[in-house]
Parts: structure tokens; sequence; C-alpha cells
């Protein structure tokens, strides 16, 4: 099986010399990989490794396509819009302009090939926005990208998430055909994802993999 990710001898510690992850060796192939273990085991910083937002020690991390990532918590100003979220502002300023009449090279170079982006954005926040607006918006952001990314990474996806909401997040990954890599405590989540690999994460075992809990 081809592999989407390539850990290889991966180390990192704090910057207070507190070691997370030490010599770790994993490589995650095109399906769906839950990723579970007790808070503080180093899920998320293996995910944030894995998507550029840290740096090894020690080890390097090969990527077999784009990533997107979800991290926990996604902060945001208030100046952004939805459309901001989605990262269609430019494209759809452009379509916009080109529709009043614009003839510009530079406005049909912002449009691109998108210009069905609008219709498409519509489809994505049907199918993803209803509460939880931030995470689904930033998820939208993903699945709307051009193309869109071969590995999506989520971490703890449900964290902020109602019953219902989960469901939709479900809904969503449906579609999606690319790697899926999942750091989460929610055990049923996992399981209506789709998970088909399941790891745990210790700090003095490692990465182990383990039965469908």
């Amino acid at each position: 099986m081809t592999s989407a990710i390539i850990c290889s001898d991966l180390t990192f510690a704090w910057p207070d010399g507190v070691p997370v992850l030490s010599g770790l060796t994993v490589s995650f192939g095109p399906g769906r990989t839950g990723l579970i273990g007790v808070n503080g085991s180093g899920k998320s910083t293996l995910l944030r490794l894995i998507a550029g937002e840290l740096r090894p020690g020690s080890g390097t991390v090969r990527t077999d396509g784009d990533v997107g990532y979800l991290p926990q918590d996604i902060t945001l100003g208030t100046h952004h819009s939805v459309s901001d979220l989605l990262g269609i502002s430019a494209a759809r300023d452009a379509l916009h302009a080109v529709e009043a009449g614009e003839t510009g090279e530079e406005a049909f170079a912002a449009v691109g090939d998108d210009w069905d982006v609008e219709e498409r954005a519509r489809a994505w926040l049907d199918r993803t926005l209803s509460g939880g607006e931030r995470f689904r918006a930033v998820l939208a952001a993903l699945l709307l990208a051009q193309p869109a990314p071969q590995l999506l990474l989520l971490d703890e996806p449900t964290n902020n998430l109602d019953l219902a909401s989960v469901r939709q997040l479900s809904q969503a990954l449906e579609g999606y055909r690319g790697a899926i890599l999942i750091a989460s405590h929610d055990l049923s989540f996992l399981r209506s994802a789709g998970i088909t690999r399941w790891l745990r994460l210790d700090r003095e075992a490692g990465l182990t993999a383990t039965e469908p809990p």
C-alpha cells in the first residue's frame, strides 16, 4: 500500500526539555486512520508535526500530497467573513467585478477557473454549516480547495459540536476521497467516520496498532 505520510525516527521535545515523541517511525496509507490515546500523549503534537506547524528535533516527515489541517482550537478575528474563512473572497470580488463589466486581465486572473465558486461554496455550506460555524467553515474551505488536499488531518474535531453537528461532519467526510488521520477521544464519531486503522499513542509505549475499541 502506498503511504500518504511517512514519519521516520521522529523526535520532539518542548523548549523546556519535556519530551513528547522519541524515535517514532510510522507510515499512514491512503485510508482512514484513527489516533487515540490519553491527554498529553502527543496526538496533537504529531498532527502539528505532519502539518508542518512544528519542526521535529530530529527525524523527518514526508507527505505525499497537499495537507489540509484542522486544529482543535480555531481562533479567528471578528473581521473575518464566511467568504474569508473559505478563502474565496478574492475570487468572488473579481467575479463580481467581471459581472459588473470589468475587462482587465487582473480580474480574470483572480477568478482563474473558479467561475462557479459561489455555487460550490453554497453547496458545501449547505452540507457543513448549521452550528459550530468556525470549524465547519474551515472544513468547507479545505474541501472547496482546487485541488482538494490529498491528506486531511483532524484534531479532536467533535470537541465543540452537538450531536446533530457531529452527524453532519460524518456526512461531509463521506464524499472525501483522500487519506484521513483523525485524533479523537470520540470513539463513536471515529466509527461513523469509517476508520479502517486504529493506532494508540502512549508516552512510554509509543505508537502501537490496536483493535477498534
